[in-house]
């Protein structure tokens, strides 16, 4: 058999393993222990004195690569996996990543290493930032976004709320996520009305206008209603990944029949990262996993709105959105979660221009004067 290469400390371009660095609870020799059980929880699930030598314990089982302590004094370790263990699909590694290890306590991942060769397997946001701003024809400030919203509404008024956010200015005009096949919305009439009434504002404005239904659904229809909603007029998609699966949303992304851009919505996958000793790190699950997914903005609360999210956990998933990983396209940040117009000028200063700033039920204060409150949302970034 040829003499497969071990994984280099420093990306490379000509390895055969692609590596994650975990956070591992506990004190040196507690965090140590938990790498080497990573090692064979991830991969074999076997004690390693049962394993036939050669190429199952050379090879499959994980290899420790690198150990160390943090600058906040805790452990943690770079793992490499063999790429064949994946088989190639996300579901097979999102289950090398984080799968059995899930089930214990004092693991997280913190971040998946950019192993060129390996994530250029995966073809990831057909659009990335770059795409979305071409397809909108915004080449420099941030994007605006809204949702239309409550739950409740039913299709016509939706439409209406839809179609004055698109005269307003608006970029993305999306479903709120809770919005689905309900009887008194169902998805076809209100996907149907929604992407004619958001054509019709835009045209009035004089801009490119978006409108992303929810196609998150059961999985004989996710594919089935993306399409229908292309057929309806939709101009990009939303999904929640955590609820699909996101082997779902990959599949959206890959198809050359849709080729529409998708908002990733974090519904379901909170317990992830709200502890800081176990789940996945804000940096890997929104800016890295969602990327490999095939997301081309990822949705998130930014601190001090409805939800506990730090400055930090913040700007990990910004960093995320762009670190290097396998030529995969940059994506946009797309912080939201009971984000006002005057928090404008804050979101501004910590994202830059490369964001797209999700104000939802602000924009419907004083409903007489949405169009007005859309204007001044755009304003307020027109010369950024």
């Amino acid at each position: 058999m040829e003499e497969r290469k071990s994984c280099q400390k420093t990306p490379c371009h000509d390895c055969d393993r692609f590596a994650a660095w975990y956070l591992l609870g506990g004190d040196e020799a507690e965090a140590r222990a938990k790498a080497e059980d990573l090692c064979l929880e991830q991969t074999v699930e076997c004690p390693e004195e049962i394993l036939p030598a050669g190429f199952i314990q050379d090879q499959v089982v994980g290899r420790l690569e690198a150990f160390e302590r943090t600058d906040g004094g805790a452990h943690r370790a770079l793992v490499s996996f063999l790429d064949d263990v994946t088989g190639g699909e996300l579901p097979q590694l999102l289950n090398v990543l984080y799968g059995n290890i899930s089930l214990k306590k004092g693991f997280c991942l913190d971040r998946v290493r950019d192993c060129f060769p390996f994530w250029r397997r995966f073809k990831g946001p057909r659009f990335g930032r770059e795409g979305l701003r071409t397809l909108l024809g915004v080449p420099r400030r941030p994007l605006l976004s809204t949702a239309i919203k409550p739950m409740g509404l039913p299709p016509e008024q939706l439409a209406l709320l839809a179609g004055r956010f698109a005269a307003g200015g608006i970029d993305l005009i999306k479903d709120d996520h809770g919005l689905c096949n309900q009887p008194f919305a169902a998805f076809a009439e209100r996907a149907g009305r929604c992407a004619e009434a958001v054509r019709k504002g835009s045209a009035q404005a004089g801009h490119k206008a978006l409108y992303a239904p929810n196609v998150t659904a059961p999985a004989d229809e996710v594919c089935r209603r993306a399409r229908f909603a292309k057929q309806l007029g939709a101009g990009a998609l939303l999904v929640c990944p955590g609820l699909t699966g996101f082997d779902a949303m990959r599949t959206l992304a890959d198809d050359d029949t849709l080729q529409l851009p998708i908002l990733a919505h974090p519904a379901f996958l909170g317990s992830f990262v709200t502890s800081p000793d176990n789940g996945i790190s804000h940096y890997a699950l929104f800016g890295q996993i969602m990327r490999i997914a095939g997301a081309d903005a990822i949705i998130f609360p930014h601190a001090g709105g409805r939800f506990g999210f730090l400055p930090e956990d913040c700007r990990e998933v910004a960093d995320g959105t762009q670190a290097p990983l396998g030529g995969l396209r940059s994506i946009f940040p797309a912080p939201g979660g009971g984000m006002s117009l005057q928090r404008i000028p804050e979101l501004l200063e910590f994202y830059g221009n490369e964001v797209i700033f999700l104000v939802g039920g602000d924009l419907l204060r004083n409903g007489a004067e949405i169009e007005k409150n859309c204007e001044r949302y755009r304003k307020m970034v027109a010369d950024v």
